[in-house]
């Protein structure tokens, strides 16, 4: 089975209440960082606490060093995921209101931690969830504490000296998950510099989704990952985005399609450019 997987809206109102369940909702703006917490207090699936990007699923950022969302402290993200009530045993569910990547963030983020079974991404999201005239909340569970105690696994990352000395290798099949125009350097919003790592290849992560916003079906999740690969070896591949939250939404999509879990190089693009000595590169 994949770690990848999915629920459905009925399939997860048929799990509320029950006592292994942890749900979380992920949403969040890049543009406006209180949207997520505001939004959860206005209305919520019902048994969800709040994971707040930057708050809570973030590490601090260091001007020069790091990107915008390095990773958390592996010790207070265990502290936080107890307080939502994780134990090794716990089915969790994760949410946002978008296209997925806060919630697959937080997924690849547990599998960090060595969470490896019992992970679930609501297909379609809250959108889903709405459009199944299924009822919100507003009230805060106050779950009971988990003793969940992860360790970080370092071969789930590689990092910007590791990736380095990669570039330009035949084997290498690096993946920027931002769309075309952040890609090839026309726009960029959210960075001092546009553009991307040499050798990388656009698979921006909205293409893992249909047209009303639920993942596609396994074989074309794997045709479409396949097409990018081409004669390289899935060993080959390496994740990346702005600041390493979408690219999550293309490793969760890659184990649906039943590749194994690739590498994620988690400063991204934000933390790459910070050293003027690593190269860029623009256009196609």
């Amino acid at each position: 089975m994949p770690l990848a997987q999915l629920l459905t809206p009925a399939q997860l109102q048929q799990r509320l209440g029950q006592a292994e369940l942890v749900l979380l909702d992920c949403r969040f703006a890049l543009d406006d960082p209180a949207y997520g917490r505001r939004s959860y207090l206005e209305g919520h699936i019902p048994g969800a606490c709040f994971a707040d990007l930057e708050e809570d699923l973030s590490g601090p950022i260091v001007k020069g060093v790091t990107g915008r969302h390095p990773l958390p402290d592996p010790a207070r993200l265990n502290q936080r995921l107890r307080d939502w009530g994780l134990r090794a045993g716990s089915q969790v569910v994760l949410y946002d209101d978008g296209p997925g990547a806060f919630a697959a963030h937080a997924w690849w983020l547990l599998l960090w931690l060595g969470k490896r079974d019992g992970l679930y991404l609501l297909d379609g999201g809250l959108k889903a969830w709405r459009e199944a005239g299924l009822a919100l909340d507003r009230r805060q569970p106050t779950p009971t504490p988990g003793d969940f105690a992860g360790q970080a696994d370092a071969s789930l990352l590689v990092d910007a000296e590791q990736l380095t000395r990669r570039l330009g290798s035949a084997d290498l099949c690096l993946l920027d998950a931002r769309a075309l125009p952040r890609f090839r350097g026309d726009v960029e919003p959210l960075d001092p510099v546009a553009g991307h790592i040499p050798g990388a290849q656009c698979a921006a992560f909205t293409d893992n989704l249909d047209a009303d916003g639920y993942f596609l079906p396994a074989e074309q999740l794997r045709a479409r990952f396949d097409a990018l690969r081409g004669a390289r070896p899935a060993q080959g591949l390496v994740a990346y985005c702005g600041s390493g939250v979408t690219a999550c939404h293309n490793l969760f999509a890659l184990s649906l399609a039943g590749y194994p879990l690739a590498p994620l190089y988690a400063g991204s693009w934000s933390e790459w450019i910070t050293d003027q000595r690593r190269p860029i590169a623009t256009g196609d």
